[in-house]
């Protein structure tokens, strides 16, 4: 799913074009014990309550695509037979209404999931009739072909208040604040099937993660049964070794400011883009060539990008560049630069040693204290 079709789902997932039927729970303790289960009509809520869990959902949709969000496809043996999609077809096609179906679903979740602490599995079901687009990309609402029925599933950590004084509004009085089991936002979650091309994709589904370092793997992996692509550090760890590598001594400042130039350009020039940028074996050669490697340290590249990333392994722009600063960084000193101002450094042999030279443009304040620049008479 690209930008765009995460954005069209998550915009049902709102009071007034509410495409949400049926939401279905299960609390669990940090003994793996069930506490809770609930189910009901969405609608039936409490309306603060129906903006409580809309602000989850919401939330399960968000973030990063290639860091927070990975499309995650299933390989053709769970697709066959009792192959692991099975599972989450039937919970789709049940409309959630499946009690035994959902007990099966939280049992699995609870033996799979690798969480020491409370938390609540949340499952909503769907059904969106997909309008049709004219060719200008105007929604046609009266026109539809298709119909869109999905499970999204938000699994959200559940944990005490801080405890302390409050303002007791009966008493006129500060008491001591009762601490409540209080869910927090979700911290893993997934859709399923995908919205690919604006239809529905039963071959793929759209992984969440909060935290893109911490993807808990044995969700996806060991529940769901989609391999996960590398994570967004190891994106970065593997295109850094890959540079290092393919330049060997000849890896120096220069190179490294020109690829995070070359980099910087290129989500520069795809920022409207839908789909992100994706660097793939070619594009990867391409740009290290670009920035100077020759056909001869080149000539070990594709077994060297096989290594890291897989033989039809790809890396995500924004995994790899630093469209925020540009950075250097030595065990003792670490200089940030904006993007876009990497002509300011650079490096100079001074007295014999290697050193970064920085010139000094405009105002220069050390800790918080307006300096002068200090000029030497030659």
């Amino acid at each position: 799913m690209n930008k765009k079709e995460v954005l069209e789902i998550r915009r049902l997932l709102n009071k007034d074009n509410c495409r949400i039927e049926r939401i279905c729970g299960c609390y669990v303790d940090g003994h793996k014990e069930k506490k809770l289960e609930m189910k009901e009509a969405f609608l039936s809520l409490p309306e603060e309550e129906m903006f409580k869990y809309i602000e989850i959902f919401k939330k399960t949709l968000s973030g990063t695509i290639g860091k927070n969000l990975l499309n995650l496809d299933f390989p053709l043996e769970e697709e066959l037979g009792e192959g692991r999609q099975k599972m989450l077809l039937a919970l789709r096609d049940s409309a959630l209404k499946d009690e035994a179906l959902l007990d099966a679903f939280y049992d699995q979740v609870i033996h799979t999931y690798l969480f020491p602490e409370n938390y609540l599995i949340l499952l909503i079901y769907g059904v969106y009739d997909i309008p049709s687009r004219t060719s200008d990309g105007l929604e046609m609402d009266d026109a539809s072909d298709y119909m869109y029925q999905f499970v999204l599933c938000s699994i959200c950590p559940v944990s005490l208040s801080k405890p302390g004084l409050c303002y007791d509004a009966d008493s006129n009085s500060f008491i001591d604040k009762i601490q409540d089991w209080m869910v927090q936002k979700p911290d893993k979650g997934f859709l399923f099937p995908a919205f690919n091309d604006r239809n529905t994709d039963l071959h793929s589904l759209l992984y969440y993660s909060r935290n893109p370092e911490e993807l808990h793997p044995e969700i996806p992996e060991e529940m769901l049964g989609c391999p996960l692509p590398i994570p967004a550090k190891g994106q970065k760890e593997a295109f850094s070794t890959l540079v290092e590598e393919t330049f060997g001594e000849d890896c120096g400042f220069e190179v490294a400011r020109s690829i995070h130039e070359n980099l910087n350009q290129i989500l520069e020039e795809k920022k409207d883009d839908p789909e992100p940028a994706s660097l793939g074996k070619a594009e990867v050669e391409r740009l290290l060539a670009d920035c100077g490697a020759s056909r001869e340290q080149l000539e070990h590249f594709e077994e060297e990008f096989d290594r890291e990333a897989g033989e039809r392994g790809s890396l995500m722009a924004a995994n790899v560049a630093n469209a925020r600063r540009f950075e250097v960084k030595t065990p003792d000193i670490t200089v940030q630069v904006s993007p876009d101002r990497t002509d300011l450094v650079e490096t100079r042999t001074l007295d014999g040693q290697e050193c970064l030279v920085i010139r000094l443009d405009g105002e220069v304040e050390v800790n918080g204290i307006r300096i002068r620049p200090e000029h030497t008479d030659d």
